[in-house]
Formats: C-alpha cells, structure tokens, sequence
C-alpha cells in the first residue's frame, strides 16, 4: 500500500472514529447509552450480513468462534466498558483511558507476536499518550469508571492483536459484519439489562443511529481491519491518536464546544509522537509470519 493512499484511509477512518463521540452525543438526548451502541452495530451487522451473504464464510465452528470473540473484544467490550466509565468520570477522562490501546498494542506485539521495536517508537508512543492527555484535559481522577476505562484500552489492544493474527482466514468484510453483528447482540442485551431503556423515535434519532451505523461502523471498522490486515498493528494503531484529536474538532464543529489552547498543544505532540513512531519504525520479527498466523 502506498503511503498516500494509507494515509487517506488513516484520515477516514480516524475522523470518522472521533467524529463518532460529538453525533453519540447527540443521539443520547433520544436514547439510552448502551440501547444506542446495540442499536448502533446490530443494524451495521445485519445490513454488512446482507451485503456479504455471497462471499466466504468461515467454514468450521472455531472460525466460527474466533469471529464471535473478535466482535465480543472490538464491539461489546470496548462499547460497554467506554459507556460503562461515563457513569463515574467525563468522556475526556474515558477517552483517554481507552485511547491507550497504541501503547497496549506495542506491548502485546512485542509478547506474542514476537515483534521488537526500536526505542524511539516507544517514545513516540508514550509522547502521542501524553498529547491525547492534554488534548482532553490535565486531569485524571481514580474512581470505578477509571478501572471500565482501562477495561477497554485492553479489550481494544487485544481484539486488535487478534484481527491481525486471525484476519487473513477471513474476507475482510464478512470479519466485519459479524464482529459487529455479534457485538452489537451482547450490547443489546446489555441495555435491556443494565439500564433503563430510553428510545425516542424523531428524524433526528434515526439519522443519528444511520450515521452510526452506516458511516461510523461498517466504513470506520472495514477501513480499520483493512489496515491492520496490511500494516504492523502497533505501527497502523498509533494513528488511533489522532481519534480524540478529530473528537474535539467535531465537537467544535456539531455540539459548539469550545477549543481550548492546551488541544493545540496536545495536537502537536499527538503528531510528533506518530512521526517518531512511523518514521522510526523498524521491527524485527522473531518468529516466522507461519508462525504467527498458527492457531
């Protein structure tokens, strides 16, 4: 892949990402927040069900599995712990928690996958974590939410290790679709269960959940596998920190929020820490790509 085109793909996916949090916002004003992330990936699952019913399906009941864990990790687990972590701390704060997932990602690369990487990626990863921390805020508080916050960076740099592992046995799109069918299902349940049920049905609500749907999960996570599946996953997940970047401008631009001079700052090291990472990057591998890919 060549790198403009990487980069394109890197921009869409993470604007679309961040951009998610601001039209989230929104569509809380008509919805439950667990009720609204089921509703959210259940409808992408079942129209990307739709759309790939021709193309290969996994062929055996562990494949079968491995797309069910996948969707539980990326969709369920992350979704619920983020709106799980709202109960107790700010968004800002959950955002930075589960925006940890780059540096987790080096660390689990490095453990099973057998991938070294240079001191200067460290470093880079470690300076766009003290930019997403400053781009959201200089705070951070330990409360319950905190340890739902951390809950997902892990389930997210897991399900990310697992993707690049597994998804060369599966059509890029099919992995999509019922990852988040799968997920959307559990969080579903989730809100029937863990919550009082809020729906409010107006013109408004049903954009909110299409864009969700449509724009912000079957594009933004097909984009998103579609790049782990051809980059190294800790190098391609260190673009993750330019979501909450785009998350402040598209809650300047939809919600009027105000953009205060420390996200400038933040911004900066947000894209000194992705240079040093990619432009830095060497890694070596340890193991054979067979044998990475083993089950």
């Amino acid at each position: 892949m060549n790198r403009i085109l990487f980069g394109i793909l890197v921009v869409v996916t993470t604007s679309l990402m961040g951009s998610s949090f601001a039209v989230g916002k929104i569509g809380l004003a008509y919805f439950s927040p667990l009720l609204l992330v089921g509703l959210r990936f259940t409808l992408a699952g079942l129209i990307m069900a739709a759309w790939v019913w021709k193309k290969p399906l996994p062929k055996s009941v562990r494949d079968w599995g491995k797309l069910c864990l996948i969707g539980f990790l990326q969709t369920a687990a992350v979704m619920g712990c983020i709106f799980l972590s709202l109960r107790t701390i700010t968004a800002g704060e959950s955002s930075i928690l589960t925006f940890m997932n780059p540096l987790l990602v080096v660390i689990w690369g490095t453990l099973f996958l057998g991938i070294s990487y240079r001191l200067t990626q460290w470093m880079g990863v470690l300076i766009g974590l003290v930019g997403v921390f400053i781009t959201l805020g200089f705070h951070l508080q330990w409360e319950t939410g905190t340890l739902f916050g951390i809950g997902s960076a892990l389930a997210w740099s897991m399900a990310t290790i697992l993707v690049k592992k597994w998804g060369v046995r599966f059509n890029v799109w099919v992995m999509t679709a019922y990852q988040m069918l799968f997920g959307g299902i559990v969080l579903l349940v989730m809100g029937f269960t863990l919550e009082t049920p809020k729906l409010i049905i107006t013109q408004t609500a049903v954009f909110v959940v299409l864009w969700l749907a449509i724009m912000a999960s079957i594009v933004q996570f097909a984009t998103w596998f579609y790049l782990l599946n051809h980059r190294d996953p800790g190098r391609t997940s260190a673009f993750l920190f330019l979501a909450p970047f785009f998350g402040v401008l598209s809650g300047w631009l939809l919600l009027g929020e105000v953009v205060q001079w420390h996200v400038y700052i933040g911004g900066l090291l947000i894209f000194a820490g992705i240079f040093l990472v990619n432009w830095t990057f060497a890694p070596r591998r340890q193991v054979s790509e067979k044998a990475q890919l083993a089950e």
